[in-house]
This record gives C-alpha cells, sequence and structure tokens, in this order.
C-alpha cells in the first residue's frame, strides 16, 4: 500500500488487476478524451508501464482500491510527463464509470497531491516540488472539476501529443494541504 484515504487504498498495480481496470481503461464512455479505449493488451502495457515507473521513479499511477470491498475501480497517482519540453509531475486519475461521481478521483488526487508535497519532497524524489500539475482537455468537464476542487487552477493550454489541453496546477504555497494529513502512509 502506497496511500490510504478514508474510503481508499492506493498500492502498486499488479498483473492480477488486469481484468479490474479493462473495466475501467477499456470502457468507451469513461475513456472518451482518449484516442481509444484501451483494449486488453493495452492495459497490459499500461500496468508494465507503471511498474517499470515503480522501479525507476518511485512513483507512477496505483490501483485505486475501496477499502470497504478490496475492489480495484481505478487508478490514481503521480507520474513524471514531458510538457513543452520540461518535466511535470502530474496527478493522474481514472474511475470506473459505475463509480463515478462519488469523489474517489478528488479524495484519491488530494492524497497524491498531499503525498507530491510531503512525502516526496522529504526524500528528495520530487524534482519540480513547487508545484503538480494535472493535464485536461478542455471538454473534460468531470475531471476539471476534480482538479478544481484540489485547488489546481488553469496556468495554460498547450497541445500535449497533439491534442489541446488546458495544464492545471497548484503550487505548494497554494495547495488546500490540511495541517493533519488526510492519508497515511504505507
Amino acid at each position: 500500500m502506497i496511500l490510504e484515504t478514508q474510503r481508499l487504498f492506493l498500492r502498486e498495480m499488479t498483473l492480477s488487476d488486469l481484468d479490474a481496470l479493462l473495466l475501467v481503461l477499456g470502457d468507451a464512455e469513461s475513456m472518451r478524451y482518449y484516442p481509444k479505449p484501451f483494449d486488453r493488451e493495452m492495459v497490459e502495457k499500461w500496468i508494465d508501464r507503471h511498474r517499470r515507473n515503480y522501479a525507476q521513479h518511485g512513483l507512477g499511477l496505483w490501483a485505486m482500491v475501496l477499502k470497504a470491498t478490496g475492489e480495484v475501480i481505478g487508478d490514481c497517482g503521480l507520474v513524471w510527463q514531458e510538457v513543452e519540453g520540461h518535466q511535470e509531475l502530474e496527478i493522474g486519475y481514472h474511475v470506473r464509470r459505475d463509480q463515478q461521481m462519488q469523489g474517489y478521483a478528488t479524495e484519491a488526487a488530494f492524497a497524491c497531491q498531499e503525498y507530491a508535497f510531503n512525502v516526496l519532497d522529504s526524500v528528495g524524489v520530487a524534482r519540480r516540488r513547487h508545484r503538480v500539475i494535472s493535464l485536461i482537455r478542455p471538454e473534460n468537464i468531470p475531471s476539471r472539476r476534480v482538479a478544481e476542487k484540489n485547488g489546481l487552477k488553469i496556468v495554460q493550454e498547450t497541445l500535449w501529443r497533439d491534442i489541446p489541453h488546458y495544464i492545471y496546477a497548484v503550487q505548494r504555497s497554494e495547495s488546500k494541504l490540511l495541517t493533519t494529513s488526510n492519508f497515511s502512509e504505507a
């Protein structure tokens, strides 16, 4: 386990999560802001990519697990992204469609923000400690709401992977972090 919130655990993904993540990443409606939904092979590569990120960077997207049931309902975490020639630490998230609109993405993303500013900084992992970002397509209103609820604001529009995206960001000094932590580090 990497993080714990009130209702969730975030832990490293494994290949045993493939079927659960296929329900999220393979869903055409949930993935409408991606070039296409993932097939089984793409989800396997997705898991492999993040497992390499764990080994190389000590972070990545993590499996989002409901505490109440132990069920994997998506992913959320921190990934290094190249944006306009700079490395940025991005908070990313995907939630299975039947679990959306219940605040899980907001809860998990906020824990990741705290983790970036409090834990990664203390162990020297974060290279751009002063801010975290989320890359969000302008038409992706639900994802924009998650970012805004966690204090991120649009700082610019960019073409990322040849698709228009807003760069949402929050500076450490502007963060809504609480003095008492919302999560516990495993």
